[in-house]
């Protein structure tokens, strides 16, 4: 298998399926395509445009067979790995993890827009200030809250289902990005921001996007280089 991401830095979609196949010993081979453009003739999209009709990050290829989305690529891992339990055993609650992941996959644009995924900066005031001038960002952390106090209240931890899932490796962006802005959470939900850094995928992800010293300026609202 071959799985094609983007600038492990800005790639938050990227950043889902990576972590989950890492975490959970699926063997893989990493294809990186740099963040030049998203124009129709810059080099990412012509590069991508060879294994999917998409034109979006990230893809996996098994074989000649081209999955591209988040979502469908961990479907499609789950069924091609059933012993791997990527979801969780029990059916209600792998309709409740399916449920957060795509509830994450359609929503939360506020946080998305405001608080891009950048693991290479840290920018506590943009936070703050994304906080006080933004109701929706305000809402979405207060959703993603929600959704992490229920889930670890049930389960009991570390992880959203207890063991590492799927729905862990949704989140791990989120987490990122609570760690780059500065986002408050409520202190026992810092445990499970922990134990997310923790992971062995996640630490490899955030090393190799912090070696990348690629600075995109297209991917940075807040930043004029790279040292901000």
């Amino acid at each position: 298998m071959k799985l094609f991401i983007g600038n492990k830095n800005y790639s938050s979609w990227s950043m889902r399926p990576w972590v989950l196949m890492k975490e959970t010993g699926i063997d893989f081979e990493e294809v990186k395509l740099r963040f030049d453009g998203f124009e129709a003739g810059s080099r990412f999209k012509v590069e991508l445009a060879r294994v999917s009709p998409a034109g979006c990050v990230p893809v996996l290829l098994d074989g000649d067979l081209a999955v591209w989305d988040s979502l469908a690529i961990v479907e499609y891992l789950a069924e091609t790995f059933p012993d791997v339990r990527l979801w969780p055993r029990r059916t209600e609650r792998r309709a409740l993890a399916r449920s957060i992941c795509a509830e994450m996959h359609s929503g939360f644009r506020a946080l998305r827009n405001h608080c891009p995924l950048n693991i290479d900066a840290s920018m506590p005031e943009i936070g703050a200030r994304e906080l006080a001038e933004q109701p929706e960002v305000r809402a979405d952390l207060d959703r993603i809250v929600a959704i992490w106090s229920e889930r670890l209240d049930d389960d009991g931890g570390p992880f959203l289902f207890g063991a590492f899932s799927a729905a862990d490796a949704y989140f791990a962006p989120v987490v990122s990005r609570i760690h780059t802005y500065a986002l408050p959470v409520p202190s026992r939900l810092r445990t499970y921001v922990d134990a997310v850094l923790a992971t062995r995928s996640v630490g490899e992800w955030f090393a190799a996007a912090r070696t990348e010293k690629d600075f995109v300026q297209f991917e940075e609202p807040y930043r004029t280089g790279a040292n901000g």
